[in-house]
């Protein structure tokens, strides 16, 4: 059985912008470590890379503030933690039946298809910390995307409708506990449990990057994240990407 994690204290908005963006500015205001904003729809969703997230009624919009006290290079492994918590919410609504994966870096994946998405942002750096991490956090509850370079899926496709409170609890509970093993004995514990669950790992992978596109093998993942590909000359590691099934 999971441990309770820190509770959240919840703020439930309706048409905003972006999740994102609410909760940076309750953060400069001073908002406590571990509030969470939630929203019914997004008129300005963006994820990775400056990429728009539809973000219609339905599905779960969801922005915290961590303010864990650290530097900015490990306030990433945050993405981990949240790709744990999503992975644990949506598994918790479906069979066992229905497998449920991760991707690097941080997709989550239901029977192949995507179903969620994370955008880590940082506030300003004091004395090598950070002021405070916002990892935004999206699932397909009633929508996908449809028509997409990869497949997507929602709880509603798979057949599963437990409404976005629910999923909201479900989600926070589990955040909490992965970000209390993160903060009490580092990113060790996240990587075993990431990597349980990885797809690709010792497969031949495509990796896009900005420039160019790599091959190799998903050989593992370093101790802060990093994407450990195997290469004929060797390892190269990788911190950010696009990672497909080589063709």
């Amino acid at each position: 059985m999971m441990e309770a994690g820190p509770r959240f204290e919840v703020v439930a908005l309706g048409s905003v912008g972006s999740t994102n963006d609410e909760a940076h500015l309750l953060a400069r205001q001073g908002a406590a470590d571990r509030t969470a904003v939630t929203a019914v729809e997004q008129l300005g969703g963006r994820g990775r890379r400056g990429r728009a997230w539809t973000s219609p009624p339905g599905n779960l919009y969801l922005s915290t503030i961590l303010r864990p006290s650290c530097p900015p290079g490990q306030a990433a492994q945050l993405s981990f933690v949240a790709c744990l918590a999503m992975r644990d919410a949506v598994r918790g609504f479906l069979p066992d039946s229905v497998p449920v994966a991760v991707k690097w870096p941080n997709d989550v994946l239901v029977a192949g298809g995507k179903i969620s998405g994370i955008l880590l942002e940082t506030g300003p750096v004091s004395g090598g910390d950070v002021a405070y991490v916002i990892l935004g956090m999206g699932i397909n509850l009633a929508h996908h995307p449809e028509g997409a370079e990869r497949p997507a899926t929602s709880l509603a496709a798979l057949q599963a409708d437990p409404g976005v409170e629910p999923v909201r609890d479900a989600l926070l509970q589990a955040l909490g506990h992965w970000d209390g093993q993160w903060r009490a004995q580092g990113f060790a514990p996240i990587r075993e449990a990431w990597l349980r669950d990885a797809v690709g790992l010792g497969a031949p992978i495509q990796v896009r990057l900005p420039d160019s596109t790599l091959e190799g093998v998903f050989a593992d993942l370093d101790m802060d994240g990093a994407l450990l590909l195997e290469q004929p000359d060797g390892r190269r590691r990788i911190t950010a990407g696009d990672v497909f099934p080589a063709r």
